[in-house]
């Protein structure tokens, strides 16, 4: 008979035991998913569960518990997530970062001077060649200045590292300046450099220059048309992830003499 009584008691504490397993596993499961829900991975669900420690929760049965008294919130089992995804705060301030620059130069914009594009590495704005360089040289055009002047207004009140990227056409240049597309595309994004740290005051330690040349287009090279769209100098406002720079210590570089930019030409396909 003790026998009995002691195995009956064995099984009661281990059915017991299960039960509170069973309890800990479906709140474990429904903070996953009310996480999830915060994160927007999953729809948002209007669903209350009860919070009775005597009711099991199996983990199988998590997404279609329906409480129909209404008992307790969702958000009474996790604590809400505070402020936003940081891609979705990224995004947010990209936008704002477009709609500062289209403001500032919105005459430059409407006469298709500049352009700006959202792409997987940040905000892209463009400045085409007829607009800010003579043709064939590195220097900026004097009347382009004010357009500068106003962009690096915007751009000194960002925290994104920018990356300045020179491109061309696909029409060979060889003059007493440049042998090569190359040169012509990497001098043009260090001048852009030198002009936006020592006449604006952005920190060298988030600019870097890259030199594409004729190979990275955004039109054909086949039209008149096609090739001055190519012939551009873009400014791409980094995220945080693509704009990671490996030794973010500013330096201040001498009044007049260019910075040390990062300068990595595209290697050809």
């Amino acid at each position: 008979m003790s026998l009995s009584v002691a195995s009956a008691s064995i099984f009661l504490r281990k059915y017991a035991s299960s039960q509170v397993d069973k309890r800990k596993a479906g709140r474990l499961a429904m903070a996953i998913q009310v996480a999830f829900q915060e994160l927007g991975v999953f729809q948002t669900s209007n669903t209350k569960v009860p919070l009775q420690d005597d009711d099991a929760m199996p983990f199988q049965k998590v997404q279609v518990i329906e409480n129909m008294e209404r008992k307790a919130d969702l958000a009474k089992i996790v604590n809400p997530m505070k402020g936003t995804l940081t891609s979705a705060a990224e995004a947010q301030s990209l936008q704002q970062a477009e709609a500062a620059i289209e403001q500032a130069l919105h005459p430059e914009i409407k006469r298709r001077e500049v352009t700006m594009s959202m792409r997987r590495e940040g905000l892209v704005v463009s400045l085409k060649e007829m607009g800010f360089f003579g043709s064939g040289s590195s220097a900026v055009r004097p009347d382009s200045l004010d357009a500068i002047s106003r962009l690096a207004g915007v751009l000194k009140q960002r925290r994104e590292n920018l990356r300045i990227e020179g491109h061309t056409d696909d029409i060979p240049i060889h003059n007493l300046h440049f042998a090569s597309n190359w040169e012509l595309s990497t001098t043009r994004a260090t001048e852009m450099i030198r002009i936006l740290v020592t006449q604006y005051g952005l920190p060298a330690s988030h600019l870097s220059a890259a030199g594409y040349g004729e190979f990275h287009p955004v039109a054909s090279n086949k039209t008149a048309e096609g090739r001055a769209q190519n012939r551009r100098l873009d400014i791409v406002i980094l995220t945080p992830f693509q704009g990671a720079i490996d030794n973010p210590t500013p330096s201040t570089p001498e009044i007049g003499r260019a910075p040390g930019p990062t300068v990595s030409p595209q290697t050809l396909p």
